[in-house]
């Protein structure tokens, strides 16, 4: 079996943690201290950009589907020295798959008054096309890039080819101002909000389930045939993990994930600047995978750099514990919250929590759920529970 990546592991580790510490409502700083550069600086990168490019949080999700990829030719490895059969572990990429999409949908019904059947949730978009990486894993390394081309090409033709919204598009009926700052002309019109063909897809097809009204749009752009380029974000990782688990030296290995990081973030901005294909994540455009699949991979070049060539890692121990355990802290992250903050206010009371000044309130209180949700995490790193799918 191959050694374990540890890199990988923290690197998840920092992805859910950042998703974890949306509960510090970072954003409430930029109101409470206006003429704070800092304060605005990490109000912008705990919230979503309104289309274009992204912010430290528009990682996330593409973070915690990179690693996804990255992780399956270990997998594969770890399960094939114990024996184990192909037919096997397609069932078992099947059922995981439908698991992913199932929890995706449950956590999305959450206080719903019905099944709320959405498939533009994280674990919905990688339980998609999870099969379809599965297999990728059991062919060659020119094979997985020739399926991430034609992934990336065919994606973006689907969208050009489409007609674009007319002079006279009914704008305010899908959710969107008519004179919204972010529609684009041209080519690029394309890919405006809510009058593209991922809408036009979801008009139909998220209708053809029980719902409590019928579906019109998606208040903030997001569709479900974005799991076709996330698939694409995944390859980028299978690559990456077929790269880590190979002979080469720690160098070697550092040197190319720089070299490819940098071209693929270059890559995707040129797509954007040439107003060919803009870098949007609501839609998980062609250039967004390329761009923020850049960015990922010099995330994790640098956990790597620090971990696996200069061998620091007990630094990292507070990461591994959340990453190791990445589905529990999805699930306790949509699930929990509003329970602690209850129960902080009931047992501490509001005033502990404004010590520092109205401003801080918020990401104090914040910042104590996270805590509890680490220690949580760290319980069950002790007692050996892993929960995985």
């Amino acid at each position: 079996m191959p050694k374990r990546v540890l890199s990988i592991d923290a690197f998840r580790g920092l992805v859910m943690t950042l998703m974890l510490a949306e509960v510090m409502r970072l954003g409430s700083l930029a109101k409470a201290f206006p003429e704070s550069w800092i304060a605005g600086v990490l109000a912008f990168n705990q919230s979503h950009v309104a289309w274009a490019w992204g912010s430290l949080h528009d990682m996330i999700q593409p973070g915690f589907s990179f690693l996804v990829g990255a992780a399956l030719p270990f997998s594969i490895a770890a399960r094939q020295a114990k024996g184990q059969k192909f037919g096997v572990m397609c069932g078992h990429a099947l059922w995981r798959a439908f698991l992913l999409c199932a929890l995706g949908i449950y956590l999305r019904s959450d206080g719903r008054p019905m099944t709320n059947y959405t498939f533009e949730d994280t674990l919905t978009q990688i339980g998609l096309g999870y099969f379809a990486l599965f297999l990728l894993g059991f062919v060659s390394v020119r094979k997985q890039v020739a399926a991430l081309i034609v992934i990336l090409v065919g994606y973006w033709a689907a969208f050009a080819l489409y007609p674009a919204p007319p002079a006279t598009f009914d704008y305010a009926r899908v959710g969107v101002p008519a004179d919204w700052q972010h529609h684009y002309q041209g080519l690029m019109s394309h890919w405006n909000k809510n009058s593209n063909i991922a809408w036009a897809f979801d008009t139909w097809f998220m209708n053809l389930f029980p719902r409590v009204k019928p579906f019109e749009f998606n208040g903030g752009g997001y569709s479900t045939l974005s799991f076709i380029p996330t698939l694409g974000t995944m390859i980028l990782g299978l690559l990456t993990g077929e790269w880590l688990k190979s002979s080469r030296t720690h160098l070697e290995k550092l040197k190319g994930m720089a070299a490819a990081g940098v071209a693929l973030i270059a890559a995707g901005w040129l797509l954007h600047v040439a107003e060919i294909c803009p870098v949007v994540k609501r839609i998980w455009t062609p250039a967004f995978t390329l761009w923020s699949g850049g960015i990922v991979v010099l995330m994790l070049a640098a956990f790597y750099a620090l971990m696996e060539l200069k061998g620091w890692v007990k630094w990292a121990f507070p990461l591994m514990i959340v990453g190791m355990n990445s589905i529990a802290a999805y699930i306790m992250a949509h699930t929990m919250e509003g329970y602690l903050m209850s129960a902080l206010k009931t047992h501490l009371g509001e005033a502990a929590f404004g010590v520092l000044g109205e401003g801080l309130r918020p990401v104090l209180m914040g910042a104590s759920v996270l805590l509890i949700f680490w220690l949580i995490l760290y319980w069950m790193f002790r007692k050996r529970i892993l929960i995985r799918i």
